[in-house]
């Protein structure tokens, strides 16, 4: 339904256990969708490959919560690389994840101007 819906502007996938494969899926859909504006995967156990797949589908503007999930420091440098390509996005959630002081580094460094 991603794939051809234009009028969803928000999307609330709260707590739903999506993990990587999940969140797989979901970055197909998001690839072709042009409508969606802001989307809430918080506490969906979504660890780096996934948020590495939905963080590429995302290069457009959609404000995403990634909060409670299991991103660490390979997804926050999968993440810094999509936000010096993206002038976009206005909002990103990632509290309650595993990112360590490298992938706070990693993110730091892409926020630079």
């Amino acid at each position: 339904a991603l794939r051809v819906n234009t009028s969803l502007k928000r999307l609330n996938l709260y707590s739903n256990n999506l993990r990587d494969e999940g969140a797989a899926h979901l970055a197909d859909a998001l690839r072709v969708n042009t409508s969606l504006e802001e989307m809430n995967l918080y506490g969906n156990n979504i660890g780096d490959e996934g948020t590495g797949l939905l963080l590429d589908a995302l290069r457009v503007n959609v404000n995403t919560s990634l909060k409670d999930n299991s991103i660490a420091d390979e997804g926050a440098g999968l993440l810094a690389d999509i936000l010096r390509v993206n002038n976009t996005l206005e909002r990103l959630y990632l509290g309650s994840n595993y990112i360590g002081p490298e992938g706070c580094r990693l993110l730091a460094d892409a926020l630079r101007v």
